[in-house]
């Protein structure tokens, strides 16, 4: 499979196009500046383009057969990720290329709520509350698309680097919790199960998210 991935320098980003190199895929990894140093494979195909243009997303995508989204703007500059979002729908429409992005988790229910949200819940952290935001209005340009075969991928609560074990637990649209209440899924997991729904699609124009 040949894989293009924005957001490949960065954490998520660069443990999928190392779980991807793993399982014998053929990687092209997007960098907008080429000339910020990089720690991305020998094996890697790079390309410079912003997911923010459509014409940059044509043409890298050309030819492929998976686009992976997994970028983070800075803090402040949260609005860019409705920006990429937007852009690469567009560039993508219409050319069969699939994609799967990267999203957050505060758009996920709480389990034995009426439907509230994570980001609306009590004690959520206010400094990450900016991305869950704009991550829940990236979910919703998702669902709103009728062009593109997209998968949107919400991690657990807690995403940090970790081990990869390959043993984990999916689900739709609410909050996956072990039996203390805890929610959290390692990198290198999340990872694996992009590339499993990569291999053998199992959500079309539908979200999923993961946890132990």
């Amino acid at each position: 499979m040949r894989i293009t991935v924005f957001g490949a320098t960065g954490n998520v980003g660069s443990r999928v196009v190392a779980e991807a190199l793993a399982r014998g895929h053929e990687v092209t990894a997007v960098v907008r500046d080429p000339a910020k140093p990089h720690d991305l494979p020998s094996t890697v195909t790079l390309a410079v383009g912003d997911a923010r243009d459509p014409g940059d997303v044509i043409r890298i995508a050309a030819g492929q057969d998976l686009v992976v989204t997994a970028t983070r703007p800075v803090p402040g500059h949260e609005h860019e990720l409705a920006a990429a979002t937007r852009g690469l729908l567009d560039g993508l429409a219409g050319t069969g290329v699939r994609l799967i992005a990267v999203g957050g988790a505060g758009s996920l229910t709480v389990p034995g709520t009426d439907g509230t949200l994570l980001v609306d819940s009590p004690g959520f952290p206010d400094e990450i509350r900016p991305i869950s935001l704009a991550c829940g209005e990236q979910l919703d340009l998702f669902r709103a698309d009728q062009k593109v075969d997209w998968t949107y991928l919400s991690p657990a609560a807690q995403l940090e680097p970790g081990t990869r074990t390959g043993r984990f637990r999916l689900g739709r649209d609410e909050l996956l919790v072990d039996s203390e209440g805890h929610s959290a899924i390692s990198m290198e997991d999340l990872a694996v199960a992009l590339l499993d729904e990569a291999e053998h699609p199992a959500h079309r124009r539908a979200r999923f998210t993961v946890a132990y």
